[in-house]
C-alpha cells in the first residue's frame, strides 16, 4: 500500500463521458495513479489495460445500475465517481439553437438538462449509494465557469461580424449551475457515511477551436491561453484521493484566472 496521499492504488473509479476528450484524459490520469477505471458512455469505446468500457446512457437508471453491478462484481464498490458526461450546442448547431434567448427551443433545453443534470443525479444516486454502503468514496461533479458566471457573449462576436445571429445558449449554463447545489446537498447528506462530494469548475479546454474564438477568449483569460486537457487531471486526482480527505461540499475552480476579473 502506497503512503502517497495522491495514490489511488487498489481503488475502482467510474468516469461518465469517459470516451470524450475530457473524460478520456481523466480516465488515463486516474489509471496513472493506480486506479482501475470503468468508463460509462454512449459513444463506442473499448477495454484497454486497467480501463473497462460500459455502454451506458446516463439518463437511463437501469443501464447505470447494470453497469455498476458488473463493475462491482469485478472490482468491488466504486471508490471514485467523476461525472464528466455532458452535452452542449455544437459549433454546427441549428440557427434556432444559437439564436436569441427568447426563441431558444424548449426541446434543446430539455435535452441538455437531461444529460447534464439528470445524468449526474442518477449516477450519484446509483453509485453514491454503493459508496455510502461501503462507508467511503469521492464524487467529483465537473462543472464550468459558464455555470458559475454568465457567458461573455463578446467572445463570440466573430460569429456575428458577417451578419450571423449567435448567442452562447442558456441551457449549458443552467445545467452546470445546477451541479453546485447538487454537490452541496449530497456532501451534507452523505458526510457521516464517509462519502465526499465536490464540484470541479473548469474553463475552456483547447480542442482546435477556430482562431477567431481563441483570440477573443484568450485575450480575456489572465493566463492568456486555454487549458491543455492534461491540466484537468491534477485537480481530479486531488479531489479523488486522500489528499482532499477533509474537503467536501467545495467548488475547486481551475479556470486560468477567468473568474478573478
Amino acid at each position: 500500500m502506497s503512503d502517497d496521499i495522491f495514490s489511488l492504488d487498489g481503488r475502482a473509479a467510474v468516469v461518465t463521458g469517459g470516451v470524450g476528450q475530457l473524460g478520456a484524459e481523466i480516465a488515463r490520469g486516474l489509471v496513472a495513479r493506480g486506479a482501475k477505471v470503468g468508463i460509462f458512455d454512449v459513444r463506442e469505446g473499448g477495454d484497454h489495460g486497467s480501463i473497462r468500457y460500459f455502454h451506458v446512457d446516463v439518463t437511463d437508471r437501469a443501464a447505470i445500475e447494470a453497469a455498476t453491478d458488473e463493475l462491482a462484481d469485478a472490482w468491488g464498490a466504486p471508490h471514485v465517481l467523476v461525472n464528466a458526461a455532458a452535452i452542449d450546442s455544437p459549433p454546427d448547431a441549428p440557427a434556432a439553437e444559437v439564436g436569441p434567448f427568447e426563441e431558444y427551443p424548449v426541446e434543446s433545453f430539455e435535452q441538455v438538462m437531461d444529460v447534464n443534470v439528470k445524468g449526474t443525479f442518477l449516477a450519484c444516486q446509483v453509485i453514491g449509494a454503493r459508496m455510502a454502503a461501503a462507508r467511503r468514496g469521492s464524487i467529483v461533479n465537473v462543472s464550468s465557469i459558464y455555470g458559475m458566471l454568465s457567458p461573455v457573449q463578446d467572445v463570440y462576436e466573430f460569429r456575428r461580424r458577417d451578419g450571423e445571429t449567435f448567442f452562447k445558449p442558456v441551457a449549458y449554463s443552467a445545467s452546470k449551475s445546477a451541479l453546485y447545489n447538487l454537490t452541496r446537498y449530497l456532501a451534507t447528506y452523505w458526510a457521516r457515511d464517509g462519502v465526499r462530494v465536490n464540484t470541479l469548475t473548469l474553463a475552456g479546454v483547447w480542442n482546435d477551436q477556430p482562431q477567431e474564438f481563441l483570440d477573443a477568449y484568450t485575450a480575456r483569460m489572465p493566463l492568456g491561453r486555454m487549458a491543455n486537457v492534461e491540466e484537468v487531471v491534477g485537480p481530479v486526482v486531488f479531489l479523488a484521493s486522500d489528499a482532499s480527505s477533509y474537503v467536501t461540499g467545495a467548488n475547486l475552480v481551475a479556470d486560468g484566472g477567468w473568474s478573478a476579473w
